[in-house]
């Protein structure tokens, strides 16, 4: 398995965050696509059984990683809580360092984006015509609004993820993620948002630390039976209501079954000791009645996470 990181150049809003898990099964769509359902059957091999071809990342600000989820200081005033909680992003230069001198790097958007840049909420109004008689009206033609999110224009954001190039080359990749930036990721793409520019596909060099005893996820992940001990590891509980893709989705049943996942940022310590990985999680199957072959992505790169020393 091969570290990658892709980082991409948003050209339009999004309408769906950059998630891994999202990303992942719109790739899985983009290769079904571009080849066959055979191909797709032939990478998804293994996948419940700790043998994924691709793990995806969220996607983060290029050059920063999302901050460790840990409880607050019980001795912290709540004035110093407030700005450390608005400081959600790691510089990658400092993403070796122990973890008090990690979290004292910490930057908040406006350190991030530029001043004036940072990204903003907004809902787009839509509307749905009745063909009878041309126009709005009530019910399922009454007219409604959608969450959108604006960047800067050329924002860059890097994506983690890990490749079994033995089954999929990184050129292939590329071309996959390049397809989906030219057609719109998530959803609203028919109308013109998420879209990107592919602007570099890299070898990733996961910062050294001597001393790391936890793991530090980039991506949503299923750590149910990992090994952890729950007591000493913190996340963040994230419902994941999946949707089909494709034809799937036009169907009776588009919907997928709610997942309960640990969002980015979690940490993890392992009961028995900690050894170097690229990923942690599992592929979980199960969640689609339309579609028994669906899988749903729960796993996450990861990078070492040294937790005590100065």
């Amino acid at each position: 398995m091969t570290p990658l990181t892709l980082t991409l150049a948003l050209r339009t809003p999004l309408g769906t965050p950059l998630a891994g898990d999202t990303l992942f099964g719109q790739l899985c769509w983009a290769l079904r696509e571009a080849h066959d359902e055979g191909e797709l059957t032939r990478l998804l091999d293994g996948y419940t059984a700790g043998q994924p071809w691709l793990v995806v990342g969220d996607g983060f600000p290029a050059g920063y990683l999302p901050r460790p989820t840990l409880p607050p200081l019980a001795k912290t005033d709540p004035g110093e809580r407030k700005a450390a909680k608005g400081k959600r992003w790691i510089p990658l230069v400092a993403a070796a360092l122990p973890l008090p001198a990690l979290l004292a790097a910490a930057c908040n958007d406006e350190t991030v984006f530029g001043k004036g840049r940072a990204p903003i909420a907004a809902r787009a109004h839509h509307n749905t015509l009745n063909r009878l008689s041309g126009a709005t009206g009530a019910g399922e033609f009454a007219p409604y609004t959608m969450a959108q999110t604006h960047y800067a224009a050329g924002q860059t954001f890097d994506i983690w993820c890990v490749l079994d190039e033995t089954r999929c080359p990184p050129e292939r990749l590329a071309a996959l993620v390049a397809d989906i930036g030219a057609t719109g990721f998530g959803r609203d793409a028919s109308i013109g948002l998420g879209k990107f520019d592919l602007v570099s596909v890299e070898t990733a060099v996961p910062p050294a630390s001597t001393f790391a005893d936890a793991y530090w996820t980039l991506g949503p992940c299923a750590p149910q039976g990992q090994g952890f001990d729950g007591a000493q590891s913190y996340w963040r509980v994230l419902t994941r209501f999946g949707r089909h893709g494709g034809a799937l989705a036009l169907g009776g049943q588009p919907f997928k079954n709610p997942v309960l996942l640990a969002a980015a940022g979690a940490v993890f310590v392992p009961r028995d000791g900690y050894a170097p990985r690229l990923f942690v999680g599992q592929g979980l199957s199960g969640v689609s009645h339309a579609e028994p072959a669906a899988v749903q992505q729960g796993y996450a790169p990861v990078l070492p996470l040294q937790r005590n020393g100065t």
